[in-house]
């Protein structure tokens, strides 16, 4: 599809700059031959036994955004993907990308990425599922007789498990491979759902269950003599090998393997890209086509949210008793003219009420103790092993004290959502949990919750790491009946508490008659006049 002279044009000066990096004190000309430069004293024809030096996939490399010229996007984090019965109303849109090595799909990727301007995309490399060799094949990897071009050298059904639970919106693990001791390491990588999962890999289109994941399939084709150059220029500047033994992999095993097995896979293809990168007429093609999908699935949340107004509260809920105390606080912390040290101070006090009422909904287990008198006592214990705490910043940080206050040693993590400023849609932006936390009772803080949409993406959040759907519960000092019927319908099974529930929620999402901005009155904050937060927590 490329005039034959430009390629061949294209080739000779990436020739040059490759001989340049090898032999800087090289005075041939350049017209001389690669076998002129093979032979020169700078590059021994002898292959290295040395390990196979590589850098680490880009799935472990790559930081959780990607700074572009126009913006930064997040490659890490999740949209709400769920619906108010709490099930996924749309998947991500995979792309797949596939071609040659040193074709250059990270390139076109990165293009894609930048054209796309979504704000949550994960890339997903192959490299990251190559399989752990054994010692007889680490030995074989070390003196460039090992094959990584072919279908064998990949964990396929690894590979296509993660693939579709991140098509799902689920989290997952990739695994973060070390191609200088050719196995995993023990620490791997988790990441969540984004709008767009790219994935790219030289064998991306061999494996037909992977391919029925894929939405759209590109084949980056570009010419041969470019690849061998890119791959020369790259495996000895970035991966420490000579160019002998570069060479020489790449005619035993790298070729070979893309004639039998890569370029057939371009029947496959929806779109071919020559020239990579360059192919900006292709790209916009690409970019229009994501679009149009992206489009056809953008679901309104407030219509979500809305969704069961007016229907009885739900048995899961529990509202404190409105005694004299609990409702001469709620005068005290609704009225706008309390000042802020009385407004902490008995926002606190409900916050320890709400926790110790809280706890009396967790399972016990009859037990007996022998007192110091040498009696027996019928107590009760915890049936379960722990209890954790998660709050959702930044409101629901403030209740971390009361409830540590009657928990001793617990365990605290921490979720930031924040809303969308174009979509309205909760977004995932932080997540620190404790490990292990599938086994654990949760109590999930929020000092008020008013649509639901931070609480649902928050359970949600929960779920993914395995927390048992009735073993969490939903704090709140104040809630209003649009959330409680969300997070209700969504997860039946989760227990909601809340001292106070409020019928109404305004244009700003706003309770009423509400509580006003918990936030800005605790922490003494005052929200810019362009935006604003919501009694979910969330700046809109």
């Amino acid at each position: 599809h490329t005039d034959s002279t430009e390629l061949r044009r294209v080739a000779y000066e990436d020739s040059l700059s490759v001989w340049r990096l090898l032999c800087p004190l090289y005075s041939g000309s350049g017209e001389d031959s690669l076998d002129s430069l093979l032979n020169h004293p700078c590059c021994p024809l002898t292959p290295s036994l040395s390990p196979r030096k590589r850098t680490t996939s880009q799935s472990k490399t790559e930081p959780p955004l990607l700074r572009t010229n126009k913006r930064t996007i997040y490659t890490a984090g999740r949209p709400p993907w769920y619906n108010v019965t709490g099930t996924t109303f749309k998947e991500a849109f995979v792309i797949g990308l596939c071609g040659g090595s040193a074709s250059g799909k990270t390139t076109v990727a990165n293009k894609i990425i930048e054209a796309l301007d979504v704000p949550w995309v994960v890339l997903l490399s192959m490299d990251s599922f190559y399989k752990v060799l054994t010692k007889d094949e680490q030995e074989l990897a070390a003196k460039n007789e090992y094959n990584f071009d072919h279908p064998e050298a990949f964990d396929f059904e690894l590979l296509v498990t993660v693939l579709r639970k991140l098509k799902k919106g689920k989290s997952i693990k990739v695994p973060v491979y070390d191609f200088n001791s050719h196995c995993r390491r023990k620490e791997w990588k988790t990441v969540y759902g984004a709008n767009v999962v790219i994935f790219e890999g030289i064998l991306a289109f061999a494996n037909k269950e992977l391919l029925k994941l894929l939405d759209m399939k590109v084949f980056v084709d570009t010419d041969s003599d470019i690849r061998l150059v890119r791959r020369l220029k790259r495996d000895i500047s970035e991966r420490g090998r000579d160019i002998s033994g570069v060479i020489k992999q790449y005619n035993k095993f790298v070729k070979p393997s893309f004639e039998q097995y890569i370029e057939p896979t371009v029947q496959v293809a929806d779109i071919v890209v020559p020239r990579g990168g360059e192919n900006f007429v292709a790209l916009d093609l690409i970019v229009q086509h994501v679009h149009s999908q992206l489009e056809k699935v953008r679901v309104s949340w407030s219509a979500l949210a809305s969704a069961h107004q007016g229907q009885p509260l739900p048995k899961t809920l529990s509202v404190m008793e409105s005694t004299p105390q609990v409702r001469g606080m709620h005068t005290i912390i609704r009225n706008k003219d309390t000042n802020r040290d009385e407004f902490i101070f008995y926002s606190k006090r409900l916050m320890r009420l709400l926790i110790e009422h809280a706890l009396s909904f967790l399972p016990l287990k009859p037990v007996q103790v022998e007192t110091p008198q040498g009696s027996v006592y019928e107590g009760r214990r915890l049936s379960g092993k722990r209890i954790t705490g998660v709050s959702i910043l930044r409101a629901g940080e403030t209740m971390e004290q009361a409830l540590m206050a009657v928990c001793k040693d617990i365990r605290l993590g921490k979720i930031l959502i924040q809303t969308n400023h174009d979509t309205g849609e909760p977004e995932l932006h932080y997540l620190r949990l404790p490990k292990d936390i599938s086994e654990d009772y949760v109590i999930l803080m929020d000092s008020t919750v008013s649509t639901g949409a931070a609480a649902l993406m928050a359970v949600r959040v929960l779920l993914d790491h395995d927390v048992q759907e009735d073993k969490i519960f939903l704090l709140s000092l104040l809630m209003a009946e649009m959330g409680v019927h969300s997070v209700a319908y969504a997860f039946p099974k989760v227990r909601i508490i809340t001292t106070a529930v409020d019928k109404k929620v305004n244009h700003e999402f706003h309770i009423i008659p509400g509580i006003g901005n918990f936030g800005d009155r605790y922490f003494g904050t005052d929200a810019p006049s362009d935006w604003y937060e919501s009694d979910d927590g969330m700046d809109y």
